[in-house]
């Protein structure tokens, strides 16, 4: 069994990946699961094998600690914590081969609080990775891309999961700019290039610092375009995941 986690910024586009990548895989022979994690989302594009929200609900946390939405948001995500062995148990239970996890949407829920770690530790002790999403769109100004660059390493420092990286929603860009950001991510002079034509003063200043601090520490972000409503570079992914976590191989074989 292996566990994937969706992490990315609030509308980045995590849970229709979620559902297109699972639909995909399913096509592919793979036996695959997914499991929600937001415990605040009101609608999901898949239904979801395990549902945080069977446990915890945001609006009983509201009206019984007096809180408001993103108070009980917060209560909600720690909650998750104390779920995870039961959450766990559910996992191995369903006995897929890949289990796709949707996280919530306000990504400093997952990520930034103690909670979030200890849960993807704790839901199994079976080989995980990170998928993060740059948002294609945001992600093509490059003082926007170089701040998804620095949110991207601090979610790797806070897990250390091996973690691709997803240029999200590719589909709602011309080809050439989705390809241009792909650049980026792969030739760092590029990236310099267009951070000294396009950003001016303390920006331009900050975002090449920020930029080759990263790269002096080892880090690497290539990009797969990826769009979960047409499927374009679902391929792609599933390969790199396989590489990464079955050495080529397929998940069920």
């Amino acid at each position: 069994m292996f566990i994937v986690f969706i992490i990315g910024t609030a509308g980045s586009g995590k849970s229709l990946l979620t559902a297109s990548f699972n639909e995909w895989l399913k096509v592919e022979k793979q036996k695959t699961a997914t499991v929600n994690l937001d415990p605040g989302v009101l609608t999901l594009p898949y239904a979801p094998d395990i549902d945080i929200r069977d446990y915890i609900s945001v609006n009983s946390i509201m009206r019984e600690h007096g809180l408001g939405p993103n108070g009980a948001l917060v209560m909600a995500a720690d909650l998750i914590a104390e779920e995870a062995e039961r959450l766990g148990g559910e996992i191995e239970d369903l006995q897929s081969d890949v289990v796709i996890v949707d996280t919530p949407g306000q990504m400093e829920l997952f990520a930034f609080r103690a909670s979030g770690p200890y849960t993807a530790n704790e839901l199994t002790k079976e080989p995980k990775a990170i998928v993060y999403l740059f948002d294609a769109v945001f992600s093509f100004n490059p003082l926007n891309y170089v701040s998804n660059m620095f949110l991207s390493a601090a979610v790797y420092n806070r897990f250390f999961f091996p973690q691709l990286h997803v240029l999200s929603k590719c589909d709602l860009l011309p080809p050439e700019e989705a390809n241009r950001i792909v650049e980026w991510s792969g030739d760092p002079e590029a990236l310099e290039v267009v951070i000294d034509e396009k950003l001016t003063g303390t920006r331009r200043l900050l975002s090449r610092e920020m930029m080759q601090a990263i790269h002096r520490l080892g880090l690497r972000f290539h990009l797969i375009p990826v769009s979960g409503k047409t499927n374009e570079g679902l391929i792609n992914l599933g390969s790199a995941l396989e590489r990464i976590l079955v050495g080529g191989e397929k998940f069920t074989l």
